[in-house]
């Protein structure tokens, strides 16, 4: 792994390096769905946003 970061088979069963990895790849639905709550979490325009209200105004 590269700069050090990384999980190890030596102190992590194989779900949790098969976990770190499926967080990891751009590929995977698990990792698009992280990212894609993250940026729902950012962004002020999203009824998720922290403080937005969940409806619109009347």
């Amino acid at each position: 792994m590269s700069k050090g970061h990384g999980v190890s088979g030596k102190t992590h069963t194989q779900q949790q390096l098969n976990h770190y990895a499926n967080q990891h790849n751009p590929n995977n639905g698990a990792y698009r769905a992280n990212i894609n709550n993250r940026s729902n979490q950012l962004n002020p325009n999203n009824p998720n946003h922290k403080g937005q209200p969940t409806s619109g105004k009347k």
